[in-house]
């Protein structure tokens, strides 16, 4: 549906995009961002046809291109780094966004002038309303009614954010420690610590086709990186927020966890499920005993 909005409201705002292999996105990238004037697009080394599909779909897009894959926050600070509007709406490559979505946005951050994120409603490939928002990180397993109305969370998911460019200044962006996941969760907790509120406004939604951005052909290398990455991440943002060191025995108990999963799922043929278990094992095997070693962001 062809968007009623005019461009001036969204040129207010920059799309950025971090891409890895996500050529087969590009199509529906167009079509959904056809109305936006500025949009940067940062590339992780896609080996594929990402650059060609992007810049034949996209031609308004500004493309900067990494020699090297340096994770989905470090991508992303480059193009927030790149952008001079307003508000940099965060946007993975597999969501599905029309104009009228961002301005709903654009009219809550207004409404709350010292909020720092104000993130939409997702909803998965089911057409059903995803859970890509809680209070506290803890908080995943609550399940019950969407919000309603605007509501002041304490994390929403990195899928699809709308942030002002001051804020995302002022904490120096995704900590870039952080490869593949977690990187959201900590970025929203400095946020709200650093600058003010994380508002979700359910009436504007965005379709989010989870684990669609970077699959291509290579099926089972990226399920294996996703579940390397994952449980990296998760040690070091426990360790981050909480102090936790991860002890050579609880990365010992969770390796012998995960051998028994990878064999149960190779036994049902669920292979994907069991290459992502062995990439978790994998982690956590070859995770560093002396976490005082990582240099964190405050």
């Amino acid at each position: 549906m062809p968007s009623t909005l005019q461009i001036p409201d969204l040129a207010r705002v920059t799309v950025v995009l971090a891409t890895y292999h996500s050529g087969h996105c590009a199509a529906d990238l167009g079509r959904s961002l056809a109305d936006f004037r500025h949009v940067i697009v940062v590339d992780n080394a896609s080996s594929d046809d990402t650059l060609a599909q992007v810049r034949q779909h996209l031609p308004q897009a500004q493309v900067l291109v990494n020699e090297h894959n340096l994770g989905f926050g470090a991508a992303n600070n480059r193009g927030v780094w790149a952008a001079t509007t307003e508000f940099v709406l965060l946007l993975n490559p597999d969501c599905i966004l029309n104009g009228n979505a961002v301005a709903a946005l654009l009219q809550t951050a207004e409404r709350y002038p010292t909020a720092a994120v104000v993130a939409p409603q997702l909803i998965n490939r089911q057409g059903k309303q995803d859970l890509s928002y809680c209070w506290t990180p803890s908080t995943w397993a609550a399940q019950g009614p969407g919000a309603e109305a605007d509501t002041c969370v304490g994390f929403v998911s990195g899928a699809c954010m709308l942030i002002r460019r001051e804020a995302m200044l002022r904490v120096k962006g995704f900590d870039e420690d952080f490869f593949l996941y977690q990187e959201d969760t900590d970025l929203c907790l400095r946020l709200a610590q650093q600058w003010g509120e994380l508002i979700l406004t359910p009436q504007a939604q965005v379709t989010h086709l989870s684990r669609g951005s970077s699959s291509g052909k290579a099926r089972f290398k990226a399920e294996y990186l996703r579940g390397y990455h994952h449980i990296q991440s998760k040690f070091l943002f426990d360790f981050k927020h909480q102090g936790e060191q991860v002890s050579r025995a609880r990365r010992w108990r969770y390796c012998m966890t995960a051998v028994l999963e990878i064999m149960l799922r190779a036994l049902v043929l669920d292979l994907v499920r069991a290459t992502r278990v062995l990439g978790r094992a994998a982690g956590a095997w070859r995770y560093p005993d002396d976490m005082k070693s990582r240099q964190v962001k405050s």
